[in-house]
């Protein structure tokens, strides 16, 4: 009996009125039967007819037909005797058995262990080094009725190394990025998977990283993972500084809704403009930050690009400065949550949700001391609020880092010795509290050429605040302040989503900013990868 994979089984076991297995559709079953007790029945070959031919092929279907009747009407008691794996000639044998054994094991019945296979089949799949999966449920020792065996044949990824690259753009930073990654399958047998990724952004960012996954080590039960960066981001156009970062990043816990990390960074903060403003000033230099991560989250959206029901919620919570660092201890907190509810009509959709998160130093007198700017939380940008999860930094019609507190830079004198400069500008410091909410309305439009194609429209509202209260400013902290201070922006626009990336063009009103906000009103495209 063959089980082929069913992909929605791993994530909804139990799927409400569920219909029973066809034959076409899960198994075959050969040589073999079972009666009610889990015992073979037997069959006198000499009594049989020898039929062949139409006759023959009729009485299988018949025989096949009338084993399926009984499993959709009965539970028929069955036992695993044994897993078999085969095919695989790099892979070690207990990384599959790790994964899928004790669920195999555990089905007591031929329906739960034809269920059982096809989350099996998904589950190895999912590993990303197996080009193909296939298990075949045999008769298990003749001295043992009501056993059977599983059969695992799996094939083994025939191009261990791939790749990818692309362009990306954020029109609202002015900025571009060459972005790749090669990944490398399986190379030791554990099922790990090696790989090294670079992006290059003109005028804002360089990375490059390397990192190894593995699904299984030893008795641990939870994925593990490493990882190696170099990376450089340039926020001088926005807050006075370019920095630095050098890190080890290892992944403790890996769940469906719970992941844990440990990040050591050793992080520097340069101006080489040497305008950057006093709070900037005060917090350039090396520190080290040793942080502890850890993130929950639940996401039952229909859908990532274009949800129309269902809710997601994320926490994320952590706490740096493990070590005694001066300046880097601090407790930050995030929360995001989203529902989209369909309105039945054009496919339209309503999707809200609220963000809101708070930094707090640590250590003796830390409500006197300052928070680390690059740990702050910032607002604005054009990316879509729907898509991401945290997106507590987009607000549309602002620029990047574009709303919140700010402080003046330094002037710098002419070289020309003329007397007369530029204003020197203003950077943004980030805040301390965070709040974010959006409402948007998805639609069809009404060409069937734009719906066959996916595009859609959409009508949006955004909001967002920040407050600062590190350095004794939560004593001048007032909610109805606060409240009175929401910057906030509406707009229409059409959604082009392609195999590569998607495509924005947004006409954005500006309804409320504060005087050093930096929004405007008028028509923002974005361009983003759609994973």
């Amino acid at each position: 009996m063959a089980a082929a994979a069913d992909p929605a089984a791993d994530q909804n076991p139990n799927p409400k009125g569920a219909k029973p297995h066809e034959p076409n559709a899960e198994a075959e079953f050969v040589e073999e039967e079972y009666d009610e007790d889990g015992e073979e029945e037997e069959y006198e070959e000499e009594e049989e007819e020898e039929l062949d031919g139409p006759a023959a092929a009729a009485a299988e279907r018949e025989r096949v037909q009338s084993v399926f009747q009984r499993l959709s009407s009965d539970p028929v008691a069955i036992r695993v005797h044994d897993v078999v794996i085969e095919g695989n000639t790099k892979t070690r044998d207990e990384v599959i058995e790790a994964e899928v054994a004790d669920l195999l094991r555990a089905a007591p019945t031929v329906q739960d262990l034809l269920h059982a296979a096809s989350v099996a089949t998904s589950r190895l799949h999912r590993l990303d080094v197996f080009d193909a999966v296939k298990i075949t449920l045999d008769a298990g020792p003749p001295e043992l009725p009501g056993t059977t065996n599983v059969v695992i044949e799996v094939v083994e990824a025939a191009n261990p190394l791939t790749g990818s690259a692309g362009v990306y753009s954020k029109p609202e930073a002015r900025s571009w990025s060459l972005e790749g990654s090669l990944k490398l399958k399986n190379p030791f047998g554990y099922g790990d998977i090696w790989d090294a990724s670079g992006a290059y952004g003109w005028d804002q960012t360089t990375e490059v990283g390397v990192g190894v996954y593995l699904p299984r080590f030893k008795s641990i039960p939870t994925p593990l993972m490493a990882r190696a960066s170099l990376s450089s981001q340039d926020w001088l156009k926005f807050s006075s500084y370019k920095e630095q970062l050098l890190g080890l990043s290892f992944g403790l816990l890996s769940t469906m809704k719970h992941d844990l990390s440990y990040n050591l960074t050793w992080r520097t903060l340069t101006d080489p403009s040497r305008a950057s403003s006093m709070a900037i000033r005060r917090q350039l230099g090396h520190n080290l930050l040793s942080a502890l991560k850890y993130t929950y989250k639940i996401d039952q959206r229909d859908s990532l690009l274009r949800p129309t029901k269902g809710y997601a919620l994320q926490s994320t919570s952590q706490i740096g400065g493990l070590w005694d660092n001066k300046g880097l201890r601090f407790f930050r907190q995030e929360f995001d949550v989203r529902g989209a509810v369909p309105l039945g009509f054009y496919n339209a959709a309503l999707n809200v949700g609220v963000g809101a998160g708070v930094i707090l130093p640590l250590g003796r007198g830390f409500m006197n001391s300052s928070s680390t700017v690059p740990d702050r939380f910032f607002l604005g940008g054009q990316s879509s609020p729907v898509c991401s999860l945290s997106g507590l930094s987009s607000l549309l019609g602002f620029r990047t880092r574009g709303v919140g507190p700010t402080e003046a830079r330094r002037l710098v004198p002419n070289e020309s010795g003329s007397g007369s400069a530029a204003p020197p500008g203003r950077d943004y410091l980030g805040g301390d509290l965070a709040v974010s909410a959006f409402a948007d309305l998805s639609f069809d439009l009404p060409l069937k050429l734009f719906r066959d194609a996916g595009i859609h429209g959409h009508a949006f509202v955004t909001a967002g605040n920040l407050a600062k209260l590190s350095e004794g400013e939560y004593k001048n902290f007032s909610v109805s302040q606060f409240q009175r201070t929401f910057r906030s922006s509406a707009g229409v626009g059409i959604i082009l989503p392609t195999k590569l990336f998607r495509v924005e063009v947004n006409y954005c009103y500006i309804l409320k900013q504060a005087e050093h906000d930096s929004g405007k009103t008028g028509i923002q495209f974005s361009f983003s990868s759609p994973m």
